[in-house]
């Protein structure tokens, strides 16, 4: 039995304290990317998990031409509705930490795409045959509606299937 879980329920009244926010997304497993969504260019992201038990820690690089970002990433929370914080990392200690996520990471590009007030989020995984749409939204509340775009794409929702998480896809 996990007791962070049991003793730890996700207290998202957290919001805005130390950086948190709560990140309320929809996932959805494709067959196929658009073919237009490789115009786009995208960008390379390379993720990795730290080890440990309570609040897995993530590491990302994104690089879009010459330009690398790093953060890291603490999720809490599953499905629909999660509360992170993420903070800027230096390339220095991006580097000197990614050794230790060696056997748990995914390396994914991503294509952006705009859809009215939101942006839609598609991955091509580089390291195995998979591809999904992210959209992230403000409110629970909030109606979104798949793009006609998309739809011909979509196998099915997989928001709450844990297998489908990046860090469950890194294991």
């Amino acid at each position: 039995m996990n007791l962070f879980k049991s003793f730890m329920p996700v207290d998202f009244s957290l919001q805005g304290f130390l950086g948190a926010h709560v990140e309320i997304e929809r996932k959805y497993l494709l067959k196929s990317l658009p073919p237009n969504v490789f115009d786009l260019g995208g960008r390379t992201i390379e993720q990795g998990w730290l080890p440990g038990k309570m609040g897995r820690k993530r590491l990302r690089r994104t690089v879009r031409g010459d330009v690398e970002c790093f953060t890291q990433t603490v999720k809490w929370g599953k499905g629909l509705r999660r509360l992170e914080f993420e903070k800027d990392l230096s390339r220095e200690r991006f580097f000197r930490l990614w050794p230790l996520t060696e056997g748990s990471r995914v390396r994914k590009r991503r294509y952006p795409i705009s859809d009215g007030q939101y942006t839609w989020e598609l991955d091509e995984f580089l390291d195995r045959d998979l591809y999904l749409a992210e959209i992230e939204f403000p409110s629970l509340g909030a109606n979104i509606e798949v793009p006609k775009w998309l739809e011909p794409h979509i196998v099915r929702e997989v928001t709450d299937e844990e297998g489908f998480t990046n860090m469950s896809l890194a294991f």
